[in-house]
């Protein structure tokens, strides 16, 4: 696959100049960017997947909740449905996408919205709400934000950074002038201070934004809506456990370790981003607990993402839990403060 890759770089070469082309042409102002009088915060990446804008976006809502009345606005990745639709906690993911419908089910009093036009989502919202952060948005130059959250996931800067489909870049890494604020996430622990020098420089050569770093930081399971969680009060107690790992996520790897560190066992189902799982998904799932489950005392354990597309009315009797994630931040305070000055910069009266 890795070689396969390698010889698809002559279409990363055109593919890389077309996305050069397109940002020159908003950066010329030839193609035009829209803002609106109302605060609103992106939160991007550069790359496909796996650097954490959920996680980013959820601490986004804790921090500024009491201050403005937030509304989210996704494309709504994976849904079967088209246009402008606000999302209702009852609703599935195929209707939604499990992104927003995670929003709504974590922060039932939210306004949840997906679009995969920005400017139709932000000119239905415009109004109604002082804050909306728009999810996924970085490479949607049509809408112009008040604070652009540019995310990296550490492993992604470790090697050359090339575009789609050799590489996993659907942006150019010089793009990150544009942003106000860089989080390295998935920090791992033993990374030295050299090796986050080292990164900084690299991404100095193109953004003199604040730039910061968090790792992630993993919950307690919870059992899935329907099921009394009494299997598992705490991650401590997987150790006496084996456990069915089921993900649909752009990088499961990180969470497989982890799990791997608390388990006794851990067999892993790892599926592709967005996932909807389909009978023969299930079968499998029950197979290989049943196979597991002969050996022993054993736990099914997805994520909190992966949760809002898997139904425990396809799994009978079989103890699911999803693991909830968050970001720990080595200046939270800090960051906090940078995105509060870069709103204060913007003013609402003026579009």
């Amino acid at each position: 696959m890795r070689l396969l890759r390698w010889l698809l770089l002559p279409i990363s070469l055109l593919y890389g100049l077309a996305v050069w082309l397109r940002n020159l042409l908003y950066d010329k102002g030839i193609w035009s960017s829209k803002s609106y009088p109302v605060r609103s915060i992106v939160i991007g990446n550069l790359a496909v997947g796996g650097s954490g804008k959920t996680p980013m976006t959820e601490c986004l809502i804790r921090w500024f909740d009491d201050e403005y009345k937030i509304a989210t606005l996704s494309r709504g990745y994976g849904r079967k449905t088209t246009g402008f639709r606000y999302v209702l906690i009852n609703d599935d993911a195929v209707a939604t996408g499990d992104e927003p419908l995670q929003f709504k089910r974590k922060f039932p009093h939210l306004t949840v919205a997906v679009c995969e036009d920005r400017r139709t989502g932000m000119e239905t919202l415009l109004g109604k709400h002082d804050l909306i952060l728009l999810d996924d948005a970085f490479q949607h130059r049509k809408v112009s934000a008040s604070c652009n959250i540019l995310l990296f996931e550490y492993a992604s800067l470790l090697g050359p950074i090339i575009p789609l489909p050799t590489g996993n870049f659907r942006d150019l890494l010089p793009q990150a002038k544009r942003a106000h604020i860089i989080v390295i996430t998935k920090i791992p622990n033993d990374v030295s201070a050299q090796q986050r020098t080292q990164i900084m420089q690299k991404l100095r050569k193109h953004s003199s934004a604040p730039i910061y770093f968090a790792s992630i930081a993993y919950g307690a399971p919870k059992a899935l809506s329907g099921q009394s969680n009494t299997t598992i009060s705490s991650l401590v107690d997987l150790h006496d456990k084996q456990v069915l790992l089921v993900t649909g996520i752009a990088n499961p790897a990180p969470l497989l370790d982890y799990v791997r560190q608390q388990a006794k066992y851990v067999e892993s189902i790892a599926l592709p981003d967005h996932h909807l799982f389909s009978k023969a998904d299930y079968e499998r799932i029950q197979s290989s607990y049943a196979a597991l489950a002969a050996k022993g005392d054993t736990a099914l354990v997805t994520t909190e993402k992966d949760a809002q597309r898997l139904s425990i009315d396809f799994l009978p009797k079989i103890p699911t839990y999803f693991i909830p994630i968050t970001f720990a931040f080595d200046e939270e305070q800090r960051i906090r403060e940078d995105v509060i000055n870069t709103l204060a910069r913007y003013s609402v009266n003026e579009p």
